[in-house]
């Protein structure tokens, strides 16, 4: 990894790249991609234990992580957060938005106040919380990347992954597109990249979760991670503004919305047996 032994130079020699929800999934193969290119990589997540595997591999494999558990919904430690980065890796020239998650409720009628916000606040308003912490430190040194994971279900919204979802998803893709018209002309470019279904952990929440070979088929954490490095790495006169990247099959999810359809509603709003 990068340029430890001398052997090679890394595309990210030199950047300190902040990966949220890099426990697992997604975040996990992007932080472990960032590292190799020699990246020194901030690993943030709520599960300290997780973080500090990853952490491990990228560290045996001769690259630099640190770690940092944090709600990233949370004002308080988000700043605390990027401060710390500061001072332990240097200010970020790299951002990725990954952390999100969907409610176990999908259907609109049922979705409680306090589920809905909690979807808001980890899709949607930690993404906005960490781009106006790292936003000064990349204006002043002259650009960076932001770099967020929004979804399909931004465009296609459905019940498979309810409503608050789909609106969170839509509504960072939106902010996204604002930092990207407002900002470029300063260096920092601002990418969303919306993934189909992926085969993350998130699916064994679901009513009926899909089997091993329909999970085999759906894009793979590693196939995103991908498409982060070309954007994280491609040369600052170069963004990419959006990225859409979805399994080439297209899978029957009938069942699946049907499943979910009456998760959180009264019974005696439920069909007859």
């Amino acid at each position: 990894m990068g340029n430890r032994d001398g052997q090679r130079t890394g595309l990210l020699d030199g950047k300190t790249a902040l990966v949220t929800g890099a426990g697992t999934g997604i975040g996990r193969e992007t932080a472990l991609m960032l590292a190799e290119e020699g990246a020194s990589v901030v690993l943030v997540g709520r599960r300290q234990h997780i973080l500090d595997e990853v952490a491990a591999v990228i560290e045996d494999a001769g690259g630099t992580a640190f770690t940092h558990s944090t709600h990233v919904e949370n004002a308080d430690e988000v700043r605390e957060l990027v401060d710390w980065t500061r001072e332990v890796a240097g200010p970020v020239d790299i951002l990725i938005n990954n952390a999100g998650g969907a409610g176990r409720v999908v259907d609109v009628r049922w979705i409680g106040e306090d589920e809905w916000n909690a979807v808001m606040g980890v899709n949607l308003t930690a993404v906005y919380l960490l781009t106006q912490a790292v936003l000064p430190d990349m204006l002043e040194r002259g650009g960076g990347s932001i770099i967020t994971i929004s979804s399909l279900a931004a465009i296609r919204p459905t019940l498979l992954g309810g409503a608050p979802y789909g609106a969170a998803k839509a509504g960072v893709r939106n902010f996204m597109t604002y930092l990207h018209n407002t900002f470029r002309n300063d260096l920092v470019r601002a990418t969303r990249i919306l993934p189909g279904e992926v085969n993350t952990p998130i699916l064994d929440s679901r009513a009926a979760p899909p089997s091993e070979e329909q999970r085999a088929a759906m894009v793979q954490p590693e196939d995103v991670a991908r498409a982060v490095l070309l954007c994280a790495t491609l040369p600052q006169r170069t963004v990419v503004e959006e990225l859409v990247i979805a399994p080439t099959l297209l899978r029957d999810t009938s069942a699946d919305v049907e499943a979910s359809r009456w998760i959180g509603a009264p019974e005696d709003a439920r069909p007859a047996e």
